[in-house]
């Protein structure tokens, strides 16, 4: 582990990450921020989570650049940590972090997306286990069981413990780790910006939408696990169960020769094949440039039954078409899922 630890040291150059600066994109528009303290004196970083436009960042930044920029928020934590511990003359040695999830939507389980922050626990788990002391997750919607599935994997069973979901309550909550004065006023405390801003815009950055300006590529490369032929005057259509409501249905694909139709459908009977007509319309299908930019997606399914994404090259009666495609069912953490319905400003409540 120790030997794992340098070479990982060595590797991301952290004896100098400190005054490494990301590019003015990720700067501007990757949320966070380090703001107070919590009752024992660990740092406090807010994750802002909902406000940020994933595919901008990573159609502006490469991947590495935003792993390198959490990985350069641990070592800002630890060298606060430090700091602490010469302020209150005791050993401060670990941190607490606050993901804000208001916002969460689809778009944040954009696969390449998804892949930072898997990559991020697992760089936290393996390099900084110990100095982590709690996650506090507040403003979780519905769609959170589903996000918290896909890196759970990634984070061990200790670190995992160190998950605190708070309920509707959340504000008075957080006062039970961080006293209002160290709190803005946007998370029920007392603290503002020296202008009276309430969110502590000098500490906490919100993220927001990247502008276009700042786009260095057109599109993410994919890689697909499969690939069809769609026949001319035809369609090929992909089935996936789903067994029961929540589940989110998540694609990427791109064309061949020319542009595709796609959508997706519910069937409304079991067995053989049905026509597009036949079935419930969930996604309208629609005629996709995927063969210049690839397209991708997510919806998340409200009944269970079994869905169909439908490729449509009905409309070229000269032209098969080549769809390389990947299609995942991305299902929530069902404990996770039980615990946000059952917190009604109860209290913290650690997702075990």
């Amino acid at each position: 582990m120790l030997r794992k630890h340098v070479k990982f040291r060595k590797q991301q150059d952290l004896d100098h990450i400190l005054t490494w600066q990301p590019s003015e994109v990720v700067q501007l528009y990757d949320s966070g921020g380090l703001c107070g303290y919590d009752h024992e004196g660990c740092p406090v970083w807010f994750d802002i989570i909902g406000s940020m436009d994933p595919k901008g960042l990573l159609l502006s930044a490469s991947k590495q650049e935003l792993i390198r920029k959490r990985i350069k928020v641990c070592e800002l934590l630890l060298h606060q940590c430090d700091l602490q511990s010469q302020r209150l003359g005791r050993k401060i040695e670990t941190f607490v972090m606050v993901f804000d999830m208001e916002g969460l939507s689809l778009r944040h389980l954009w696969k390449p997306a998804v892949e930072v922050y898997q990559q991020f626990f697992a760089i936290l788990e393996a390099n900084y286990p110990e100095t982590v002391k709690k996650l506090i997750v507040i403003r979780a919607p519905r769609l959170f069981p589903v996000a918290f599935n896909l890196v759970k994997s990634f984070m061990g069973e200790v670190t995992q413990k160190k998950i605190v979901i708070l309920g509707d309550n959340w504000k008075w909550e957080l006062h039970n780790f961080i006293s209002p004065d160290q709190l803005p006023v946007e998370f029920g405390g007392t603290m503002t910006d020296p202008d009276g801003n309430p969110k502590c815009l000098s500490k906490i950055n919100y993220g927001g939408d990247v502008p276009q300006k700042y786009y260095v590529c057109k599109q993410v490369k994919m890689q697909y696990e499969h690939v069809a032929c769609v026949g001319r005057a035809s369609s090929q259509h992909v089935e996936h169960e789903i067994l029961f409501p929540g589940c989110v249905l998540r694609w990427q694909f791109s064309s061949d020769g020319g542009d595709i139709g796609f959508g997706v459908f519910l069937k409304t009977k079991m067995g053989g094949r049905q026509k597009a007509a036949e079935m419930t319309e969930v996604l309208a299908s629609q005629r996709y440039n995927a063969h210049m930019v690839p397209e991708d997606g997510s919806l998340t399914c409200l009944k269970a039954g079994v869905y169909v994404l439908r490729f449509d090259n009905t409309y070229s009666l000269m032209h098969s078409k080549k769809v390389s495609y990947t299609v995942e069912v991305l299902l929530p953490d069902k404990a996770c899922e039980e615990k946000l319905r059952g917190l009604q400003a109860t209290g913290p409540s650690p997702v075990q």
